[in-house]
């Protein structure tokens, strides 16, 4: 039987949290699906612009010194754009991961710029059709399928998503062939606005009078997140330097 999608891109991320308004990309890896085959491969790491929780380094095996050369969203905005092209996308919750695209695209696309998508959720498919005991994560329902791999690093991960889509589609697609169909993905955005100069200064003022030497490229920030972080240092007594590390 064929692939579901004779055109798709399938895709997963790595992020600095699960919240796609406040947390940042930190890995892209995707499939371009020509025909039911992997057409072309797309791979990035990217610097968040703050040092990484211990807890997203644990899970991911990334870490701030791999980070810290590599090109911000804005750099390679334009060419994952180019990659994705008019494609449905295909991942594992993959609202989750359109969440996070959409806003990234949205803060540093010109104004007026539009990303709405199409998607398959092999989530979504691994709970209509597996067993309900079977674990619907992403490593769970491959091992379903006698398929293992080295989860939470973002090509292996879309590589695995692609194997469960063809896994569920060979299974189930002749019984159920519209649960395999693209429907429209939505997550409500708007654009954040950047810092302001004098957020730059009082968080300049702060980290001195608190002996924190440069945690976080300040210009990355947004002023929202730049409000949570001063928030934050002012809530704690000179020379604490835990709120600064953690993410904004």
């Amino acid at each position: 039987m064929n692939h579901p999608l004779s055109e798709g891109v399938v895709i997963d991320l790595e992020t600095t949290g699960l919240h796609a308004r406040t947390d940042k990309i930190i890995e892209i890896g995707a499939l371009k699906i020509r025909e039911g085959r992997v057409a072309d491969t797309y791979s990035q790491l990217l610097y968040p612009g703050f040092p990484l929780s211990p807890t997203i380094t644990q899970i991911t095996g990334i870490t701030d010194e791999m980070l810290a050369a590599q090109k911000v969203f804005a750099d390679v905005a334009e060419e994952l754009l180019a990659f994705l092209g008019e494609d449905p996308l295909i991942g594992h919750s993959i609202t989750g991961d359109y969440a996070f695209l959409k806003k990234a695209f949205i803060n540093h696309m010109p104004k007026g710029f539009a990303f709405e998508k199409k998607g398959i959720d092999t989530l979504k498919l691994a709970r209509r059709f597996l067993p309900q005991e079977q674990k619907k994560t992403l490593s769970g329902a491959c091992e379903y399928f006698g398929y293992t791999f080295d989860a939470h690093r973002a090509l292996k991960d879309a590589e695995a998503t692609f194997f469960l889509l063809n896994r569920l589609y060979e299974e189930y697609g002749q019984k159920d062939p519209g649960a395999f169909e693209p429907i429209p993905l939505r997550f409500a955005v708007k654009r954040d606005s950047p810092i302001m100069e004098k957020q730059i200064r009082m968080l300049q003022r702060l980290f001195e009078e608190r002996g924190i030497e440069d945690p976080v490229d300040l210009t990355s920030l947004t002023k929202s997140q730049a409000s949570r972080m001063i928030d934050k240092l002012k809530s704690s007594a000179p020379g604490k330097k835990d709120p600064a590390h953690s993410e904004p």
